[in-house]
């Protein structure tokens, strides 16, 4: 046998025995990113809110033939984090990546933007990845290998009026990468962002309803005017696409990449 070929069918083979854990991973990106890794043959802690997560989780594991875990569970809820971590450690024996995907938004002008929303958005945005990438990080620090991912947004990286709390949460994340790039690297552990533009996902569809009302608009002009009027590409980011950047992130062959925030977003940022 080719001595190379050898080589990657033991690379495939430790593949297929990493463990990913996926937040908001039963729908839109989360799912996309779900499906990606299940193909490859990963394992899967899955975790979302979803009332039929569980059954979408099981439909995934299923078509791909992979071991699952599925936590039903708000990522806001630290007790119920920790214990998805000792119970995701127990049955798969560690945690190599961390997918922090799970993300609400809403839309108001500052004066009229409700002060449990912004606690909500701070929470689930951008604490809930702090709570998680400290649960898992003796784990990798053991293992002398993580992957932590963090699905920010463009709006991580540019403003836009009425989404005060979203863009806070969204730099604060990306903010929160560098640093925890930094602490990793002397540990094997990377840290890296992903920033799309609009994805259609439900959140997307949301914001829709919001900004017609906002702005008095049709469906159509807000799609075109308002959520894809700063990209040069005139089109949504297909979440796929996403979960293919997760997917290179969490490979052996990112491993001297750390620290970045990765813009998938038709131009948007790059004016």
């Amino acid at each position: 046998m080719d001595i190379r070929f050898f080589f990657l069918i033991l690379q495939k083979v430790i593949t297929m025995k990493r463990t990913v854990l996926i937040t908001g991973a039963t729908s839109g990106i989360g799912k996309a990113i779900a499906e990606k890794f299940a193909r490859e043959g990963f394992q899967i802690v899955f975790n979302s809110i979803d009332e039929d997560g569980e059954e979408i989780a099981r439909q995934i594991a299923s078509r791909y033939q992979i071991n699952h875990l599925y936590v039903h569970a708000d990522v806001t809820d630290k007790g119920a984090m920790a214990e998805m971590i000792t119970e995701a450690s127990a049955q798969f024996g560690s945690i190599d990546i961390l997918i922090n995907n799970a993300g609400i938004q809403f839309v108001s002008a500052i004066d009229e933007f409700p002060d449990e929303k912004w606690d909500a958005i701070i929470a689930v945005n951008l604490s809930s990845a702090f709570h998680l990438t400290k649960a898992v990080w003796p784990l990798m620090k053991k293992n002398k290998f993580g992957r932590i991912i963090n699905i920010a947004s463009a709006h991580g990286l540019v403003a836009s009026e009425f989404k005060s709390a979203y863009v806070a949460s969204k730099h604060g994340l990306i903010g929160f990468t560098k640093a925890i790039a930094l602490e990793g690297a002397p540990l094997g552990i990377t840290c890296n962002a992903i920033c799309p533009g609009y994805v259609h996902t439900a959140i997307v569809d949301n914001q829709i309803n919001n900004q017609m009302k906002l702005h008095h608009m049709t469906k159509d002009e807000v799609i075109q005017q308002v959520m894809l009027g700063k990209q040069a590409i005139k089109e949504f980011i297909p979440a796929e696409l996403v979960a293919d950047a997760a997917f290179f992130l969490a490979n052996e062959n990112a491993r001297t990449i750390t620290g970045i925030s990765f813009p998938i977003d038709g131009g948007w940022t790059a004016e």
